[in-house]
């Protein structure tokens, strides 16, 4: 299962928020679960970023959503958001990386 979400950042918190997201990348990639994660940041705008992160099964997102490393990021970066985020829980119906990676 693949998240994505859409974070819109006011535009003086950026910096903020990727510093933010340096100090815990990692744990949010090793928590159970996660197959892995992307910070990716729109080209033209560069207060979007999106979060794109693959999960082992949607209770393991669930987990994450729950647990107490979420709770400890997600109040902090909800302060920087200059619009309410944005996130969509995806099933993959091709997957060109996989076949280029084999």
């Amino acid at each position: 299962m693949t998240r994505l979400v859409k974070l819109t950042l006011k535009p003086e918190h950026l910096n903020d928020f990727i510093a933010h997201f340096d100090t815990v990348k990692e744990k949010i990639n090793a928590f159970p679960g996660c197959k892995g994660m992307r910070l990716i940041q729109d080209k033209n705008n560069i207060g979007v970023i999106f979060t794109y992160s693959e999960w082992e099964t949607d209770d393991d997102l669930e987990n994450y959503r729950k647990s107490e490393l979420f709770a400890s990021i997600w109040p902090t970066v909800k302060s920087w958001f200059d619009k309410k985020a944005e996130a969509w829980s995806t099933e993959t119906y091709f997957d060109g990386f996989s076949l280029k990676n084999d």
